[in-house]
């Protein structure tokens, strides 16, 4: 649970523009962040790094950001948030987690890449201490890292992800 005085201004979800992408596991920011705003009833602006919209979230002002930059180059938005005065522990990132199986649903604040390429990039520009809500997906058993994260979910956990986006945005809301 993020403390309540350090307030979330940004949620960025991560995941890779295109539709050949849409469904992968490595995809899952976007998919959030797409529920999310319409829930809140706001319209993404698209500029060459990023779709941008602002949301008021608990009376509070709060951009969310999915990179354009494909997902190795997520950090490349991070100096527009930094020009705003916008610190590493108002950030929020949603992002498949290797690490946790899937269904599993955390937030944490800080830690390292853990070989995340689209967290490798964010960490490299801002340093790791910004928020993160982790999405498990699992490891892979037959398939290399790359292929598994850019494949989409098996037809039983596709049936599980709407639920588990709608519990991914409830902690947002509930946290932010």
């Amino acid at each position: 649970m993020i403390e309540k005085e350090k307030k979330i201004r940004v949620v960025i979800g991560l995941g890779n523009p295109g539709d050949k992408y849409i469904r992968n596991r490595h995809n899952i920011g976007f998919r959030v962040l797409d529920v999310l705003s319409e829930k809140l009833n706001v319209f993404w602006k698209t500029s060459d790094l990023m779709d941008l919209t602002e949301a008021i979230i608990d009376e509070a002002r709060v951009l969310l950001i999915k990179p354009l930059t494909y997902m190795n180059n997520s950090g490349k938005i991070i100096p527009f948030l930094l020009k705003k005065g916008i610190k590493s522990e108002e950030i929020l990132v949603v992002h498949d987690e290797l690490e946790k199986k899937f269904a599993n649903l955390s937030i944490k604040l800080g830690g390292s890449a853990r070989g995340h390429n689209g967290l490798r990039s964010i960490i490299d520009v801002l340093g790791k201490d910004f928020w993160r809500l982790r999405f498990g997906i699992g490891r892979p058993e037959s398939l290399s890292v790359s292929d598994y994260v850019l494949s989409n979910f098996s037809q039983d956990e596709e049936i599980q992800v709407p639920e588990l986006i709608e519990k991914s945005v409830e902690l947002i809301l509930k946290n932010s």
